[in-house]
């Protein structure tokens, strides 16, 4: 039986907690709360980078995290219900305790687990599905169990008001650090060790003010001393996993606040790949880059300004700056890695041609959809050379709201032209970009060209007035294209059909729909 609590000169209980440890336990909400949100994140960013469907990725990680987080609050009614009073606080201080201790090897472990599975090719969406349920279930008891910790020293309204307080500004921390910080300098999986070892630490904190909890305090410091210690293992071991997604050995890793770059060599074949996308290979990346930039410069009446947007690897500009007329070419590009790992690695540097070294290049690092509508002067031509629009971020890129803000930048009698994704595996993609084009008032020209690394792939020239594709001239050096090519390059073949599509718009973006479809599945 409970000895009966000492009383205050005022006669009432004296508090269980003293001021430091209130302090303590009000701390360990804003931490809880920044370290379940900065590993729903965590779970969003590695699913989406492993199945490029970013919407569904991102639904299951932070949907099912917040849905197993009322499932934990639900239980945590059924935690030291039969206990009262100073031996209720500590039985509830020791399972809060206890979560964390639970959460903190989960949340540096499960991620490289789910990795694993990825990689052995086993059931990644089970994986993700229990992995946010677990987590989800642990960070859901803990408010809790801290409100009901609270509660009897300060009352309901005081806990709630302060422990709520600190629940919301800690997610807002949590949401802002792992993008900002923990993601680009210590990448994905050294991240979630670092956030694993945050609860473990709070654990010593707390339990060493409490002298009947002190060896759950050493538990705490071995834990987060361990996870810390794991971090830096987390990177190659990572790597190794990360090795058999490619045929190739990886040259270089970059983490950046946007994406994950990788860059493989085997023999004279170096790729490029961005979240696990191949962006380009050096063997047959001039087909890519010819067949996107040279019908649109031929066509053009004038080639002195030139808009780039995207195409940081800096082929692209290297067939751009071919064209003697060219005066100036503005490239804006959103990722700066990515830009200064094709202005700085040698077999980039060879491959686009020191392009970046051309006086006559600015680079402004920027979001598209922003940048374009503060630019002031106008472009014989706009390159578009964007990924493929199978995320939100991207497809707002393919917008009539996007190429209704292009078009005052297109100078009378100039061009624009886009990459338009693969006529065969995502065969609307194509005819969805012509369609949005021509809705905001331009003459459509779509082609396709064989690029064996992707296959067919589609492109989209556009112009306010219909081109004469006979009269295209091609006075500069190419490897893959030619004249006679140059004037049947918009002739499509007999199983690229057009029309039957809706308008891309910011608020119904079908292109999604469109890109996501299921002959993929053939080549991947």
């Amino acid at each position: 039986m409970e000895p009966e609590p000492e009383l205050t000169s005022t006669g009432q209980p004296t508090p269980y907690l003293n001021r430091q440890q209130r302090f303590l336990l009000l701390a360990a909400t804003a931490v809880s709360s920044g370290c379940g949100l900065a590993a729903e994140l965590l779970l969003g960013t590695l699913a989406s980078y492993l199945v490029g469907n970013y919407a569904l990725a991102y639904g299951v990680a932070v949907g099912g995290f917040l849905a197993a987080m009322g499932i934990g609050a639900y239980l945590s009614q059924f935690i030291a219900t039969h206990e009262s009073g100073h031996t209720q606080q500590r039985l509830l201080l020791l399972r809060f305790l206890q979560v964390e201790l639970l959460i903190a090897p989960l949340t540096a472990l499960l991620p490289l687990a789910l990795f694993g599975l990825f990689v052995s090719d086993s059931s990644l969406w089970i994986g993700l599905f229990l992995t946010t349920i677990l987590l989800g279930t642990l960070a859901g008891l803990e408010v809790p169990l801290l409100t009901r910790l609270l509660e009897q020293d300060k009352g309901v309204r005081d806990a709630l008001a302060g422990v709520l307080s600190l629940d919301y500004l800690g997610a807002l921390c949590g949401s802002l650090a792992f993008p900002v910080l923990l993601l680009p300098l210590f990448g994905l999986f050294p991240a979630a060790a670092l956030i694993g070892s945050l609860p473990a630490f709070m654990v010593f904190a707390i339990a060493r003010t409490f002298p009947k909890l002190t060896r759950w305090s050493r538990w705490g410091l071995i834990t987060g001393i361990a996870l810390c210690a794991f971090a830096p293992v987390a990177l190659p071991l990572s790597d190794r996993l990360e090795n058999n997604l490619y045929d190739a050995p990886v040259m270089m890793r970059i983490q950046s606040s946007y994406q994950r770059i990788a860059l493989t060599r085997q023999g004279q074949d170096v790729r490029l790949f961005l979240d696990g996308d191949l962006q380009l290979s050096t063997l047959d990346e001039y087909r890519y880059h010819e067949a996107l930039v040279h019908p649109a410069m031929s066509a053009s009446a004038t080639r002195r300004r030139v808009l780039l947007l995207g195409a940081g690897d800096g082929m692209a500009l290297r067939e751009v700056l071919k064209w003697p007329q060219v005066e100036r070419v503005l490239l804006i590009d959103l990722d700066p890695a990515v830009v200064n790992l094709a202005r700085h690695h040698p077999l980039l540097v060879k491959a686009n041609a020191q392009a970046f070294a051309d006086p006559r290049v600015e680079i402004r690092f920027r979001d598209a959809f922003l940048a374009v509508p503060e630019l002031k002067e106008t472009f014989d031509l706009i390159i578009a050379d964007f990924p493929d629009p199978d995320r939100d971020a991207i497809a707002k890129l393919y917008t009539q709201g996007f190429y209704g803000q292009l078009l005052p930048r297109l100078a009378p009698g100039g061009i624009f032209v886009t990459q338009a994704s693969s006529p065969f595996f995502a065969p609307k993609v194509l005819a969805c970009i012509a369609a949005t084009l021509a809705d905001v008032g331009l003459s459509t020209h779509p082609y396709v060209v064989d690029v064996p690394s992707f296959g067919p792939w589609g492109f989209v020239l556009a112009a306010r007035s219909p081109l004469k594709p006979d009269t295209l001239q091609l006075p500069v050096t190419t490897r893959f294209l030619t004249q006679p090519l140059l004037q049947t390059l918009f002739q499509l073949p007999g199983d690229v059909q057009l029309g039957n599509v809706e308008v891309n718009r910011l608020a119904h973006p079908v292109i999604l729909r469109y890109e996501n479809d299921a002959r993929w599945a053939a080549y991947d």
